[in-house]
């Protein structure tokens, strides 16, 4: 039976955050074990509930972990309203992830009690210790919460170093993609990443990858995947140039421990390349090392004048480049483009059209997304350009044919909300 002096954490894990809590879990197994803290983690809606109906009344307190992007803004608020509901303010809900760190005090007005900003690790640990012992959270860097009606910051914790958190908890079975490089320097202006890990660009070293590496195989993991916003930018001293030495001696120690049964896949989801560090050297290292049957780049538009407005830091040509690189290696190039970026004319749709006819004729597969303002990116403000005539041509043309695929009806239909609705603060 528990204390009644014991505090409960329930971690709500759903597929859109799991690679997060994988993270987060990790870095808390410490205090997860200890007395005074009884984790529970539930990925059903229902269950969550229920549980947290039953938990209110074991234990002396009850804390909810929350975790979402900024197209979950409705479904989590949905929630935390049941939460409420259910458990009044029995429970602490403390929010977390791209949607809480850029929007903190809507998600406290949502009824949240405390967010989360920016890199977890070290912060979430310092808040459920404080909370379980029944200590003021005022001096724990890196939250907002709301005091006499007034919202709180506390001040951006420091950058976490993930050569000394662990990117999963063995403990509880929590494991997925490694992470391998954290932080973006190019700063896209649609992309909440490096707002999200507002540090500089970090690394994971290679001993400390393969020491994960090695332990993922003795649970019986057959397929190795990363997590990089540029897995080419590995080894890095700024994120911006390649260093194909720590590259290639990453995958060719990775590759000599797992053997040739185990699957080692390099710059493919979740994960990408940018078109400009796509080399042959780079390829060939892939080819050698890898499994991979196709590789992620990032495109983003067909036209020059947009990618610029952007700051995506390439050309079209380097797409064009890209791509024909990767079919000369027997790959699937897996191409990213964003319709409706702020700015876009009919004449730059109409080129973003032209280049996913003229890739799609290369071999590529086109993963199409709608732009969406999300909170603390340049773009924040902006509203999707709706799709041109000649444009819809061109998706109606690959659709069918499998040349193109994603979620971008979906993701429309979100920026419209978004931009009918959504109110950033803080």
């Amino acid at each position: 039976m528990p204390s009644k002096d014991s505090a409960a954490v329930v971690f709500y894990i759903t597929r859109q955050n799991r690679y997060s809590f994988n993270a987060i879990i990790g870095a808390s197994e410490e205090i997860l074990k200890s007395n005074k803290i009884k984790p529970y983690f539930i990925t059903d809606r229902i269950e969550l509930l229920t549980e947290l109906r039953e938990i209110q009344q074991v234990y002396s307190k009850a804390i909810l972990c929350i975790s979402f992007f900024t197209a979950q803004v409705w479904e989590t608020e949905s929630l935390i309203k049941e939460v409420r509901n259910l458990c009044r303010d029995r429970v602490i809900i403390v929010a977390g992830g791209p949607h809480p760190t850029g929007a903190p005090e809507q998600v406290l007005s949502m009824g949240a009690d405390i967010v989360v900003r920016g890199e977890g690790e070290e912060t979430i640990v310092f808040l459920l210790r404080t909370l379980a012992d029944n200590l003021l959270i005022y001096g724990i860097r890196g939250i907002s919460y709301c005091r006499e009606g007034e919202y709180i910051f506390t001040g951006w914790a420091s950058p976490v170093d993930i050569e000394k958190v662990s990117p999963f908890s063995f403990r509880f079975g929590f494991v997925g993609p490694l992470e391998i490089t954290r932080g973006c320097p190019f700063k896209c202006h649609y992309c909440q990443t490096p707002y999200l890990f507002r540090g500089p660009v970090r690394h994971r070293s290679i001993d400390t990858i393969l020491k994960y590496i090695s332990l993922l195989k003795k649970r019986g993991l057959r397929d190795f995947r990363f997590i990089s916003p540029n897995a080419l930018s590995y080894g890095s001293l700024d994120g911006r140039s390649m260093n194909f030495q720590a590259i290639e001696e990453l995958l060719s120690r990775m590759r000599r421990i797992l053997g040739e049964k185990r699957r080692i896949f390099f710059g493919t989801f979740p994960s990408e390349v940018r078109p400009e560090h796509l080399t042959e050297e780079a390829l060939e290292i892939i080819i050698r090392y890898c499994d991979n049957r196709n590789i992620v780049i990032g495109a983003q538009s067909g036209s020059q004048r947009v990618l610029d407005l952007c700051r995506r830091g390439h050309t079209v040509e380097d797409v064009v480049r890209a791509v024909e690189l990767t079919k000369k290696f027997g790959l699937v190039a897996n191409v990213d483009f964003i319709f409706g970026l702020p700015g876009e004319t009919e004449e730059d749709q109409k080129l973003t059209a032209k280049l996913m006819e003229e890739l799609a004729s290369k071999g590529a597969k086109i993963h199409a997304h709608t732009f969406m303002p999300l909170p603390q990116t340049p773009f924040r403000g902006s509203s999707a350009v709706p799709i041109t005539d000649t444009l819809k041509k061109t998706i109606n043309k690959l659709l069918p044919v499998g040349k193109l695929y994603g979620n971008w009806m979906k993701q429309q239909e979100i920026s419209k909300r978004l931009e009918s609705n959504f109110i950033e603060k803080g």
